[in-house]
């Protein structure tokens, strides 16, 4: 059973959405249960507006066999999982759709159209945030990236931290601090992390990454724990407060994403952003609740990218 302030955290995120028109979301090759559930719930708390793209005659099977109704639903037919990936990108370049939503395909194939070169590429690097609000910690986090870049390099974390960022500004976090996580707090030549950890930090401070404060490295503890920030005499507006985790890799990021997930109890939303629109990139594994909470991150990113378009997209 979730606390009272983990439902509170939820509501306030649906209710950020309120005062929003429904974001035109492309749900992408939508022929399963969880594809049509989480847009239909999505929609009816007034966060999305979607539009169904892939096989016609699937679609309908599955909201029959499910016993949804989808009639009032606007329906792009297209024969198979790629085909609907690349009629929901050319759906962003008419304006008819400002976030695309996967269904029940892989997630290559839903990003393989989106970083072609005539897909929705911007001068940023995609990446993958996990938007986590953990029963018993004050703040919502967001860790990044844990689905899409395997072995980021150095440019790549650039990409990965200004991302996170904007993310965060897009959902109305009062501050920004960031943390660069290793398995150490010191920099050490022999541990690679703890080396980009530091020159992400400097990078910061020349204005290379903005809208942020920036520390690293720091091991998760003393990022996130004030007492053990203190323990180990950390002293800086990061250290135990942190709200964003930038992570070494795809496989630290996944692990600790899904730790909070099922050993903590975390509602955990997923988004990519990066690319001219966010894409709401959801697992078979996660729950109504996770994926209309990943459509209301999306609605949120969607906003920000209409009030400042050109920052939005990193151009």
């Amino acid at each position: 059973m979730p606390s009272l302030s983990h439902s509170r955290r939820y509501e306030n995120l649906l209710a950020a959405c309120a005062g929003l028109p429904p974001a035109t979301v492309a749900v992408v090759h939508p022929c399963d249960t969880s594809s049509l559930e989480g847009a239909l719930a999505a929609r009816k708390q007034g966060i999305i507006s979607p539009v169904l793209v892939g096989p016609k005659a699937k679609i309908l099977q599955a909201a029959a066999a499910a016993g949804l109704d989808i009639s009032g639903l606007p329906i792009e037919d297209a024969p198979h999982s790629d085909a609907a990936a690349e009629a929901a990108v050319a759906l962003v370049h008419e304006g008819r759709c400002e976030a695309l939503m996967k269904g029940s395909l892989h997630s290559d194939e839903l990003l393989r159209p989106v970083v072609a070169r005539d897909g929705l590429r911007t001068k940023r690097r995609i990446s993958h945030c996990f938007i986590l609000d953990v029963p018993g910690h004050k703040d919502p986090l967001i860790i990044s990236d844990a689905a899409v870049n395997i072995s980021p390099s150095l440019a790549d974390k650039v990409h990965i931290v200004q991302n996170a960022i904007d993310l965060a500004h897009a959902l109305r976090f009062e501050s920004v601090r960031v943390a660069i996580l290793s398995a150490m707090e010191t920099v050490n030549p022999d541990v690679p992390s703890t080396l980009e950890a530091a020159a992400l930090c400097k990078m910061a401070d020349r204005g290379q990454i903005t809208g942020a404060v920036l520390d690293g490295p720091l091991a998760l503890d003393n990022a996130i724990n004030l007492d053990a920030a203190a323990t180990k005499h950390i002293v800086s507006p990061v250290a135990g407060a942190a709200n964003v985790l930038i992570v070494p890799d795809l496989e630290a990021g996944n692990m600790l994403a899904k730790s909070l997930t099922f050993l903590a109890g975390a509602i955990a939303a997923g988004v990519v952003v990066g690319a001219r629109v966010p894409i709401i990139l959801t697992s078979r594994a996660d729950s109504l609740t996770a994926r209309i909470a990943s459509c209301a991150v999306a609605a949120l990113a969607a906003a920000a990218r209409r009030e400042s378009p050109v920052a939005a997209v990193g151009a």
